[in-house]
């Protein structure tokens, strides 16, 4: 662990600079390949009423879905859903042995916002997955936050908590989309100039929020000397040979700028204390984002492999194979490390997160 915190002050130009705004230039960088989330294996404390250890549904382009799962169980039912609960109806569409999988073609089921597919096996708990993306036509990292399995054996609920990129160029349709999905909540993490260039459009009974992960409004502040963390970020990105050195210094800013303490707080108090589903964004929904989805999904037990495989499916939703670098993500994490000691100290001691609120999170969005 370094030496105990001090505070220090950065021209501002120099902050604009390192806290990443998704909007830098890239040049070429290694590909990464499209990864879809894999939930972790059995673990050792898992949840004994939900056998499942792996499970996906997926929506192709002429609109059929494949859902596919693993468990001890011998058979699985499938029924589809309109709603994340699924609560409402629900038409039966089949059913496989306890690892297998199911097509369901397209027109067979009727146009709806989003599909939610409930996995009964024949023994234990019942478990719901639904496509990833949202559908969302004008923000293509429109995705859900949900669906992955945690270190016991629970699994972060569909439906939920989503991400996106910016939100200012959303059609009527968008919108009506956003409604039926039932979003209630929408975090803005971007800058000032940002939100007053392209603001977000939003559905009647949206509320908005700002938690801006470069508010300058209480002061420069850093949690260690701002020029150790610049010259360790620079360094440490040249030896992982990043394709931009600025996103290398941003990311590792977000953990020591106070500034964005704050706003990753309120992020994470306003999504535990929502009455409905939260989403939340930056310009790119790939870096403030990126670091916000990987501290809540850590929070909430989700495996650092499924965490940063969530990450790196940004360049996916982008159609970009150079939007994230895995190493930008580690240096945040590392950074938090070398803070606190460790994750949950960061998240303690540098989020200021209680205990309650954690508690109110797990309970919210882990199925049980």
């Amino acid at each position: 662990m370094r030496t105990p915190p001090s505070r220090a002050r950065l021209p501002r130009v120099l902050l604009a600079a390192s806290l990443v705004s998704g909007a830098g230039a890239i040049t070429a960088a290694p590909a990464h390949a499209a990864v879809a989330a894999r939930p972790a294996g059995p673990a050792a404390g898992a949840v004994a009423g939900i056998p499942f250890v792996e499970a996906r549904a997926e929506r192709a382009a002429d609109g059929s879905h494949l859902i596919t799962w693993a468990s001890p169980a011998a058979t699985v039912n499938v029924t589809a859903f309109t709603d994340p609960d699924a609560t409402q109806g629900g038409s039966e569409v089949g059913s496989g042995p306890g690892n297998g999988q199911l097509t369901v073609p397209a027109g067979r089921l009727p146009a709806a916002a989003r599909w939610y597919f409930r996995l009964t096996p024949d023994q234990g708990r019942p478990l719901i997955v639904a496509e990833r993306s949202a559908g969302i036509e004008t923000a293509r990292n429109f995705r859900d936050v949900g669906g992955y399995r945690t270190t016991d054996g629970h699994w972060v609920r569909t439906g939920m908590v989503y991400r996106s990129n910016k939100l200012s160029s959303t059609t009527p349709a968008d919108q009506q989309r956003m409604t039926d999905l039932g979003i209630t909540l929408d975090v803005d993490l971007r800058n000032i100039s940002e939100r007053r260039d392209d603001p977000d459009r939003l559905p009647a009974g949206v509320r908005y929020q700002v938690a801006d992960v470069a508010d300058l409004t209480h002061g420069v502040k850093f949690h260690d000397p701002a020029l150790m963390t610049l010259a360790e970020a620079l360094l440490a990105g040249l030896l992982s040979g990043s394709s931009d050195l600025g996103q290398s210094i941003g990311y590792p800013f977000m953990v020591n700028f106070t500034g964005a303490d704050r706003a990753y707080r309120d992020l994470l108090n306003a999504t535990a204390a929502n009455n409905g589903a939260t989403v939340f964004h930056c310009s790119s929904g790939k870096d403030r984002t990126g670091w916000g989805t990987a501290v809540l999904l850590t929070i909430l037990g989700v495996p650092r492999a499924t965490v940063e495989a969530d990450y790196l499916a940004s360049n996916t939703y982008l159609g970009r194979d150079d939007a994230v670098q895995i190493a930008w993500l580690r240096a945040a994490f590392d950074e938090a490390d070398d803070l606190y000691g460790s994750f949950d100290a960061y998240v303690k001691q540098g989020l200021e997160l209680d205990d309650a609120t954690i508690a109110a999170l797990r309970a919210k969005l882990l199925t049980s």
